[in-house]
């Protein structure tokens, strides 16, 4: 007879457990183990080999000529450069993101402007009734696209309806953490259930060759909620970045088999819905008329695309024996104390009787290690209460030594720079002349060490 194995499955991160506790002991999470039922085991399967009784398949060779898939462009330009060019059919794309990010706004635009192309679109919701997103769908101006839409959260039920008729070029459900097998026990959302219908959605995708996209959702972490095995089942995921407090958004791809991770969309909510943003740099840089000190432009790189951004620094001197604050905004916590800890070891600055507050305008989280020069340099700048030229940027990256290493794609940073009126540089030592990036009518400050940087902001030299 055959025997049912169980087995305890935790919800926030898919550990496996032999028996149920209250606490998972991978993630930690409170009452999240719950039971799950796993495979069916036999005296037979127990007992059998599977080396033999199985069916031979044809081993393929990797230097066989393999055409590049095609793309359907999506009708938005920042989704298609994150996707690496359009929607690959037959391809499974999950997006996540935070409650009201914005990803079903997005999904719908999507949606909206594939069918007005004359592509065939199927829009299914499980957490919202047909009406619901009609009327979104209106207020966005797409209420007179061809999409074909339903409320539904049965696997069997969407399958038996996508088999009917002929494959759609794009499928939307939103969301999976909604879905249910008839196949399993469990509530919809558990790991049993969302695994299982994601499986089954892929299926029907690389099958018929549609694209299927899945909206995620999110824990209070910002990871997608449910089994870490749900993003390796899919070809791409995408998260939806930003926060509602502000205007942009920002798409990102973490893993894309059809293409690079070095791309991102920028996008703005307005009120037709998400708007593409063309000039990145002009929602993170602040409306600056006159030099303050602690402030400096870091012109990083998001993908292949340069982006303005600013730093701001604040540094207030205590009474002695007050204990000091550290607070950043958008940048690693980490590494700005080991930016104070190389300007006290390195250069003499005292910050031990200082507060020190760092912030990334605009609320774009930097974590490219060449914005070190332009802390380092906006804590200084505040620190001696001297600012800093609104033409200048800054970017390198700093050794534990307090020297000044060089940054990638100087280059293409410095005529972003150039091209948005930027007219100086503070840069490694050794990469001021025009072979080494610099655009032409750029004046460019090489220092090979910190110290040479604090000097030049603190008037000594």
């Amino acid at each position: 007879m055959a025997r049912l194995k169980t087995q305890f499955v935790c919800q926030a991160c898919g550990a496996v457990a032999p028996r149920w506790a209250g606490q998972c002991g991978e993630c930690k999470e409170w009452n999240s183990i719950v039971e799950d039922a796993g495979a069916v085991v036999t005296p037979f399967s127990a007992k059998q080999s599977l080396n033999r009784g199985g069916t031979a398949f044809r081993l393929q060779s990797l230097d066989e000529d393999t055409p590049l898939p095609p793309r359907l462009p999506t009708g938005i330009a920042e989704l298609d450069r994150t996707l690496g060019g359009g929607v690959v059919p037959g391809s499974a794309i999950l997006i996540g993101g935070d409650p009201g990010i914005g990803k079903s706004t997005l999904l719908l635009q999507v949606a909206g402007k594939m069918a007005m192309a004359g592509r065939r679109v199927v829009y299914l919701s499980g957490e919202e009734a047909a009406d619901q997103v009609r009327l979104r769908a209106q207020r966005l101006g797409l209420g007179k696209a061809d999409v074909a839409l339903a409320s539904v959260t049965s696997v069997r039920d969407i399958l038996a309806t996508l088999s009917e008729r002929a494959a759609p070029d794009l499928v939307v459900i939103d969301s999976i953490q909604t879905m249910h097998s008839d196949m399993l026990e469990g509530a919809p959302g558990t790991v049993s259930q969302v695994r299982a219908a994601a499986q089954e959605l892929i299926r029907y995708a690389k099958s018929e060759g549609a694209a299927v996209v899945l909206v995620g959702h999110v824990t209070k972490d910002g990871q997608i909620a449910g089994p870490r095995v749900l993003e390796h089942m899919v070809d791409t995921v995408l998260y939806f970045e930003g926060e509602r407090s502000h205007q942009y958004r920002i798409l990102r791809a973490v893993k894309n088999r059809f293409g690079g991770t070095d791309e991102i969309g920028v996008f703005a909510m307005g009120t037709l819905g998400l708007e593409e943003v063309s000039n990145p740099s002009s929602l993170f840089l602040t409306q600056r008329e006159a030099p303050v000190p602690g402030s400096v432009v870091f012109p990083a790189i998001e993908g292949t695309r340069p982006v303005m951004v600013e730093v701001q620094a604040l540094v207030v001197r205590l009474p002695s024996g007050a204990t000091p604050r550290r607070a950043v905004v958008g940048w690693d916590s980490g590494r700005l104390s080991m930016i104070l800890a190389v300007l006290e070891a390195r250069c003499g600055l005292n910050f031990s009787t200082c507060e020190v507050y760092l912030n990334i305008a605009g609320g774009l989280r930097v974590s490219d290690p060449a914005a070190d020069l332009a802390v380092a340099a906006a804590l200084a700048s505040a620190m001696a209460e001297r600012p800093i030229s609104l033409d200048t940027v800054a970017l390198g990256e700093l050794a534990l030594s307090g020297e000044i290493r060089a940054a990638p794609h100087l280059g293409l940073r410095l005529k972003e720079a150039q091209k948005l009126g930027f007219e100086r540089a503070f840069l490694p030592g050794g990469a001021t002349a025009k072979g080494d990036g610099v655009p032409n009518g750029m004046k460019a400050t090489g220092f090979k060490h910190l110290s040479g940087l604090v000097d030049h902001l603190c008037g000594a030299d």
